[in-house]
């Protein structure tokens, strides 16, 4: 899992997740609308998502429903928000409530990566609705 599309509205958490997540070793593309967020992922193949679930445009849902929908439906998704307890209908792999620390976004991450690496031939590889990281 190499390359990870950053959806969020708040240039903040962009810059932060960004920081975050390159220093690991990732490569991290950022979206600042969910409009945005939706061409890339229609031009580019995303081995993660990080989106924030409340934008002005497209929210996150939109977004997932998308992915879910589309040539790669098991893309792992992290949904952030300020209200994770409105999330539970929504498909995320795993969701952080903002604020988050970083360090839970990376372990999020990392465990997402080793779903998805290890799921064989076949399977989801990544489960859906799984638990939220809190």
């Amino acid at each position: 899992m190499n390359r990870i599309l950053v959806i969020d509205d708040e240039p903040i958490i962009c810059d932060l997740i960004w920081e975050a997540l390159t220093r690991f070793g990732y490569t991290v593309e950022v979206a600042p609308t969910g409009r945005q967020g939706l061409q890339r992922l229609q031009e580019v193949s995303f081995d993660l998502v990080v989106t924030d679930m409340y934008m002005p445009d497209l929210d996150g849902a939109f977004i997932i429903r998308h992915i879910r929908s589309s040539s790669r439906p098991f893309t792992p998704v992290i949904g952030i928000s300020g209200t994770p307890w409105l999330l539970e209908d929504v498909a995320c792999d795993a969701v952080l409530p903002k604020p988050f620390p970083l360090q839970a976004l990376v372990d999020t991450v990392k465990r997402l990566e080793k779903i998805s690496l290890s799921a064989a031939p076949g399977h989801t590889p990544c489960p859906l609705n799984a638990p939220p990281v809190l």
